[in-house]
């Protein structure tokens, strides 16, 4: 049986596995963004724009850039310098044939 859990808690266990989320993005640097739009739909790039689209909803000016240098933990063309790679036409092929909706 679960335990109840209060709105506050709620809010917090959900920070937290955000905050664990970015941690493990960081680290799978190996892990291309084009890598999680083929598999899971979203990248890295959809969750900063996430981040800023909610600091926006609560009236906080945050310029992507900054909403970037919050997920990759560097700034975004210091990531790209370091850890980009060419996509391959494997997974372009793969990025145009799924549906933009999911």
């Amino acid at each position: 049986m679960s335990t109840p859990i209060d709105p506050e808690t709620r809010l917090q266990l959900e920070a937290a596995a955000f905050r664990r989320l970015v941690e493990h993005l960081r680290e799978r640097s190996d892990v291309q963004n084009i890598d999680l739009m083929n598999l899971a739909g979203f990248c890295r790039n959809c969750l900063s724009r996430w981040y800023r689209e909610a600091a926006e909803a609560q009236g906080i000016a945050l310029p992507d850039a900054e909403a970037r240098e919050t997920i990759y933990g560097m700034p975004y063309k210091e990531w790209q310098a370091r850890h980009q790679k060419e996509a391959t036409p494997e997974q372009q092929a793969r990025f145009a044939a799924r549906d933009p909706h999911h």
